[in-house]
């Protein structure tokens, strides 16, 4: 399974997500994506499948093979109550790689003093268990992120 890059931004391993539920790939493996310094960004599904979970600061998208990818936008974002984010899509919709769910702005996130990153994650995965470009690579939105299987 090809993983898409949910908008443009900069590859960085999970290591570097400042919480450590990601960063040990608690939640499954996958990678990070840093998005630019100005916003706003669109931010789209990075898989054909359903929305099972919508959340202003994260979103679950289940594939037809039953594989749930999560991206979470930025950390400990939950905080901000849905501030800086706009929900384009409905839980329980359909969507297909690179339809826009949500849009959010990294440089208010940032200055709450919390990290912008955002983690792109294959649930349930075993650790290690995905490819992709190395870390520090610039990617644009619907670039292969990762692959999965």
């Amino acid at each position: 399974m090809i993983v898409g890059s949910p908008f443009a931004g900069t590859v960085q391993p999970l290591s570097a997500v400042p919480d450590p539920v990601f960063a040990e790939q608690m939640v499954g493996a996958g990678v990070a994506v840093e998005p630019p310094e100005a916003g706003p960004v669109e931010v789209g599904s990075p898989v054909d499948g359903t929305l099972v979970k919508l959340h202003p600061h994260a979103f679950v998208v289940l594939t037809a093979s039953g594989t749930g990818v999560l991206v979470h936008l930025g950390i400990d974002t939950v905080h901000l109550a849905g501030e800086g984010f706009t929900l384009h899509a409905a839980e329980g919709a359909a969507v297909a790689a690179g339809d826009p769910v949500v849009t959010f702005d990294p440089a208010l996130v940032r200055s709450r003093e919390l990290s912008a990153i955002c983690p792109v994650v294959v649930m349930d995965s075993a650790p290690d268990s995905v490819t992709g470009p190395a870390a520090g690579s610039p990617i644009g939105a619907g670039e292969a992120l990762f692959t999965w299987t």
